[in-house]
């Protein structure tokens, strides 16, 4: 009897030492699988984050999200996963690859470029250049002495 009971005690030991009863990992909080759901869209919904979307297919892809994070996948990992299978536009960064990089260098370089134009336009001289100012010389002046001559040489032959 004593042989049953200390093999029963050993059995029953060693089912408890095993990692598979022993030591279970905590559920995936709904706040982890929020959080990774708020960095995805939905594929049906057009722009709606995926976790305060209310389809029942959003449902269900945040219970992939939580499954897939039980099984130890990291963020990456997940949104390649949806990336893979829905598209880019799931994402809500979009990757810096094809055309996406624009996305990233166009609004810094507009910037760039406004400033640039505005600190000319500022900068920009507000006097007259030298070469545009009107002279005493110039073609009106040398009209009107000719039309004065002539009014004199007609008067002169009036009288």
């Amino acid at each position: 009897m004593k042989r049953v009971l200390l093999v029963i005690w050993l059995f029953f030991l060693l089912i408890v030492q095993t990692p598979g009863y022993a030591q279970t990992e905590p559920p995936v909080s709904d706040d982890e699988v929020n959080r990774l759901a708020s960095e995805l869209y939905c594929p049906v919904c057009e722009n709606v984050p995926l976790e305060v979307c209310p389809t029942k297919a959003c449902a269900q892809w945040r219970e992939l999200i939580r499954e897939k994070l039980a099984l130890g996948w990291n963020d990456e990992e997940i949104k390649a996963y949806f990336a893979t299978q829905y598209g880019d536009q799931v994402l809500a960064v979009p990757p810096r690859r094809g055309f996406n990089w624009l996305i990233y260098l166009v609004p810094p370089l507009t910037l760039v470029a406004g400033i640039l134009i505005a600190i000319r336009v500022i900068r920009k001289p507000k006097t007259i250049p030298a070469a545009q100012e009107v002279s005493n010389e110039g073609p009106c002046r040398m009209a009107a002495e000719d039309f004065i001559s002539q009014i004199e040489n007609d008067l002169e032959g009036v009288e």
